[in-house]
């Protein structure tokens, strides 16, 4: 049976299922679900996620077996006694999940469908809960579609990256522009009303020009959120070994500006690096990871953050058999780490200044355990240089700052 969106938030209107004593997690928090589906058809040049070319017929089944087991064992996890107090035993609605990869819409509509029946069983979920799929052109038909939307998913990330029929061949991408086009009627017929699109500027051999054309040509299609990001040749991918000829920065830069400003003008209002979103439209769940909230992570190569007994993070293994087989157990979990008080300032400021808002203070006590005076010293010295504006209680990165983002975040390593 597919679950139903009306049957989200109803099991318990205290907020939470019961955990055993002592499992340290913060009731304030929001939580996240991330799913990782580690396969795609083909592995994109660009690429450097946990991602791996499918050879044959997908084994959905095992697959749903695995990531059900994990869930399992990742409810059980007790992070370890600490500076932070358990005030609750008992874990938040979750307030999103993301199924990401990989290729998440190689699974069938029936696969999301029991995946989600499970999580419910096991979590409450928010009244509002945002639930994301990501899908590739190449990938998606409208009957998927629309067996995600009755499954319960309720927002679509579309991996567009460029509606340029020769951007996407030098990309390495299995569809063209008018698949893409095409996916995206189709989940608009299937009833979805919030949709991401992700484009990239900066591509080989791209001009300023052909960037803000082929902006235009998705802003067109008129999706809720845009994410607009630049190339880069991250190591170990086939980008990296033969590097394409891609622009200089100072045409990238042009495109950055050019882009934001074509996004203003047609309602799209820039929250983050590279993400942009009508009104309401903002993505809860990245969010979430941006204000140093807490994220399950269950899947090859997925990554966790847990807080109440300091602040764990745990990451499986990547590779999709060895999780298969480990799945459930330790044995799945690739690294453990508890991040050290001394980092914690780096590591919230890498993720809350991503935000044109930046972060008030008090988050950054709530969501560390740390006062605020641990962050002074970086604060000093990016004040110095201008790269942050303050206001009483808060503190975001100027635009200064906004435009060389690493060098201020240096300032609090």
């Amino acid at each position: 049976m597919m679950l139903r969106e009306a049957d989200f938030g109803r099991r318990d209107a205290r907020g939470g299922r019961r955990l055993e004593a002592g499992s340290g997690l913060v009731g304030e928090l929001p939580l996240s679900l991330y799913i990782h589906f580690p396969w795609c058809v083909r592995k994109c040049p660009y690429c450097d996620f946990n991602s791996h070319a499918a050879r044959g017929e997908l084994d959905e089944d095992a697959y749903v077996d695995a990531l059900i087991r994990d869930l399992d064992y990742e409810l059980a996890f007790s992070p370890p006694a600490s500076r932070l107090p358990p005030p609750d035993i008992r874990l938040p609605p979750l307030a999103s999940i993301f199924c990401g990869g990989g290729t998440p819409s190689l699974f069938s509509g029936r696969a999301i469908g029991r995946l989600l029946e499970a999580a419910a069983a096991r979590l409450d979920f928010a009244a509002d809960i945002e639930i994301t799929l990501e899908a590739n052109p190449g990938t998606a038909d409208a009957g998927n579609f629309r067996e995600y939307r009755a499954a319960g998913v309720n927002r679509l990330s579309i991996g567009v990256q460029s509606l340029d029929a020769a951007q996407l061949q030098r990309l390495g991408r299995i569809h063209g522009p008018e698949e893409a086009v095409a996916a995206y009627d189709s989940a608009r017929r299937a009833g979805f009303d919030n949709i991401n699109l992700d484009l990239m500027f900066a591509l080989p051999q791209q001009t300023p020009a052909q960037a803000e054309a082929d902006l235009l040509e998705a802003v067109r299609l008129g999706p809720e959120h845009l994410s607009y990001y630049q190339l880069t040749l991250e190591p170990n991918t086939e980008f990296a070994a033969h590097p394409p000829a891609l622009p200089d920065d100072e045409a990238a830069w042009t495109m950055q500006q050019s882009g934001q400003a074509l996004l203003g003008q047609h309602g799209y209002a820039q929250y983050e690096v590279s993400a942009y979103a009508r009104p309401g439209r903002e993505c809860r769940h990245n969010r979430n990871y941006w204000e140093f909230g807490d994220y399950l992570g269950i899947g090859a190569g997925a990554h966790g953050k847990r807080s109440g007994g300091g602040i764990v993070r745990r990451a499986r293994h990547k590779h999709p058999r060895t999780y298969l087989q480990a799945a459930g157990s330790a044995a799945a979990v690739q690294e453990e780490r508890r991040v050290p008080d001394a980092e914690l300032p780096f590591e919230f400021a890498m993720n809350a200044l991503r935000l044109n808002r930046g972060f008030e203070l008090a988050r950054f006590e709530q969501r560390t355990g740390l006062g605020a005076a641990a962050l002074e010293p970086a604060l000093r010295r990016a004040r110095a240089k201008g790269l942050i504006e303050e206001e009483p209680g808060a503190v975001r990165a100027s635009a200064l700052g906004r435009a060389h983002l690493n060098a201020l975040l240096r300032e609090f390593l």
